[in-house]
């Protein structure tokens, strides 16, 4: 939004967002919806030739999230235009510890609206309510830095808080409202993503070439990765007679492999790699 008008930020958006979780599904993700078919048993109810079309658009799986990126950066594009002097942005730079840790107040409120009524991980209020936090917060260097400063007595509390957690929601559901809208939940959420936030900025802040192909490969691989995991746990589940320890283990193993595998191969075909991924040869290569 520095460097690009609201319109072109949007157009931006569209293409990176959009393209690979509407376009994409018919030249991947319709495997997903496909798979989701099979497994459901509703493979020999419907006629041969609405197969497809039926994966296609039941094949979206984790994409939906990216949708819903698409929504909240045209929203952001609203409120920046409501605010041109950007009086709120720079506020929020002011922000201290203490205000960091009030924030899980408006995550644990968000985190009790806009919530899907079946679908309940689907969760629409605390998705953009963190999405607003990234930007107006913690996209100033000085907030990245207290919360470096404090990132080690976080992670500590983020430890405690993780054992407490596992004892008393054991082998709940936690997909079920009644723990994604619990205080204990939004609260532990928080304090584990100022850790992570804090740890990184004070650690890992440099880069390296691992780092440099992960900040360019991530997104692909995010792309890609389930109906890859879909299908290698569906063949090790229907052809192998395998522990269930076993086929988690494999399975970790070969979705990394063919993920990656599946990236390096889709971005260097330039029709596909639009289709798929959202970029043009010359952007990806940036």
């Amino acid at each position: 939004l520095q460097k690009r008008t609201g319109g072109q930020f949007i157009k931006d958006r569209a293409v990176k967002l959009l393209v690979p979780s509407t376009l994409g599904l018919f030249v991947v993700h319709w495997v997903t919806g496909y798979l989701n078919i099979k497994m459901g048993g509703a493979l020999g109810l419907m006629p041969g030739f609405m197969v497809y079309p039926i994966s296609v658009i039941s094949g979206i799986g984790p994409l939906w999230f990216i949708q819903m990126l698409f929504v909240f950066s045209c929203a952001l594009v609203l409120l920046k235009k409501l605010d041109r002097a950007d009086r709120v942005w720079t506020l929020c730079g002011r922000a201290n510890l203490p205000v960091l840790l009030l924030l899980a107040v408006v995550i644990f409120a968000a985190a009790q609206v806009l919530n899907m009524p079946v679908l309940t991980m689907s969760r629409c209020g605390i998705y953009f309510a963190a999405f607003l936090i990234g930007y107006y917060v913690f996209s100033h260097g000085a907030v990245q830095d207290i919360a470096a400063r404090a990132c080690v007595p976080m992670a500590c509390a983020a430890a405690v808080s993780a054992v407490a957690y596992a004892i008393y929601y054991g082998a709940q559901n936690f997909t079920e409202a009644a723990c994604l809208q619990s205080v204990f939940t939004n609260v532990y959420l928080w304090i584990v993503v100022l850790a992570v936030l804090g740890c990184g900025k004070r650690f890992f802040d440099r880069e390296i070439a691992l780092g440099r192909y992960m900040t360019r490969a991530s997104f692909g691989l995010y792309i890609l990765h389930y109906p890859i995991l879909l299908t290698v746990s569906y063949m090790l589940h229907t052809r192998l007679a395998l522990p269930a320890i076993c086929n988690y283990a494999i399975a970790l193993v070969l979705e990394f492999m063919f993920t990656f595998a599946a990236y390096e191969i889709v971005r260097r075909i330039p029709v596909i790699r639009f289709l798929v991924l959202g970029v043009g040869k010359k952007r990806e290569k940036a």
